[in-house]
């Protein structure tokens, strides 16, 4: 790989590992209404994207389905669950959507499973078991329940994406953006209070984390990264993106002030050991699914 193309691809890492800390302070420090926000930046994605937005992909349906998992389905579940689960291990129990993937492309795809994948999607499944753990046994969050129902919803929407083709990725961000847009306008408004004002206490470091969720995270983020899967082969790209949770940790550490403690570190190599492995031996969504994965972003 080109060294220019690695600093591309180690920028797009840092914006998606910085958005997972930006998310959590505007939700859980700022008390800005996790479905509001989702609105607000998709709202922005919206517009930014809106001249790819016609022709419409055919059929119809299954784009709305798949930008509605992807996109609302997807960043509604993980803002909600940041309000109480940590961004780094938010960021280990989120590689469940490798794994996941993996299965659902089985079944919806017939992708067969060999060992050495089989025996990544155990590692990563025990690796979040063990930042699950305590000494009084298994004790999760009902935040992190929320990013693991995201990671479904997320490998689930891929799955669907990989049955259609001829998407480009600036249409299929606009898709998602308005797609999203209306179902989590119609949630925020019957299910959370006091949006506006919360975001107007929040000051112009709101405005800032929506600019920078939607524009340089979603619009900008993920056009290097699918011209980077275009330009070289998936089992370089897909494993260097772990370098994304990697980010999330030191991010969270260091900013949000995460526990992280010898139980984290031995879940969290589990878990990244078995995203790799099974990215060395990607299946047909791998690429799409490590570019959700770690935007969750």
């Amino acid at each position: 790989m080109a060294l220019r193309d690695f600093g591309i691809l180690l920028f797009v890492c840092v914006v998606w590992a910085s958005n997972n800390i930006v998310s959590k302070i505007v939700v859980a420090e700022w008390d800005v209404p996790p479905l509001f926000y989702a609105t607000v930046r998709f709202a922005l994605v919206a517009l930014c994207t809106l001249p790819w937005l016609l022709p419409a992909p055919r059929p119809t349906w299954r784009i709305i389905t798949v930008a509605m998992l992807m996109g609302a389905g997807n960043f509604a579940l993980l803002f909600i669950g940041f309000k109480t689960a940590s961004p780094s291990a938010a960021s280990i129990v989120i590689q469940l959507g490798v794994p996941i993937t993996t299965v659902l492309s089985m079944f919806m795809l017939g992708e067969k499973v060999r060992w050495r994948r089989g025996l990544g999607m155990a590692l990563t499944l025990a690796g979040a078991v063990v930042v699950m753990w305590h000494p009084t046994g298994m004790s999760m969050s009902f935040g992190l329940w929320l990013v693991a129902a995201a990671a479904f919803a997320g490998s689930l929407g891929a799955v669907m994406m990989k049955q259609m083709e001829g998407i480009k990725p600036l249409q299929f961000q606009a898709w998602v953006g308005f797609s999203s847009f209306w179902p989590l306008a119609v949630l925020s408004a019957f299910t959370e209070q006091n949006q506006w004002p919360l975001a107007i206490d929040a000051g112009w470091g709101f405005l800032a984390a929506v600019v920078f969720s939607a524009v340089i995270v979603s619009v900008l983020g993920h056009t290097f990264y699918y011209s980077l899967i275009q330009k070289y082969e998936a089992t370089l790209i897909s494993p260097l993106t772990l370098m994304t949770p990697l980010f999330t940790i030191i991010m969270g550490v260091l900013i949000t002030n995460d526990h992280f403690d010898g139980r984290m570190a031995i879940g969290a190599g589990l878990a990244l050991l078995g995203v790799l492995i099974i990215a060395l031996r990607p299946n047909r969504v791998m690429p799409l699914l490590m570019a959700i994965r770690n935007r969750s972003q």
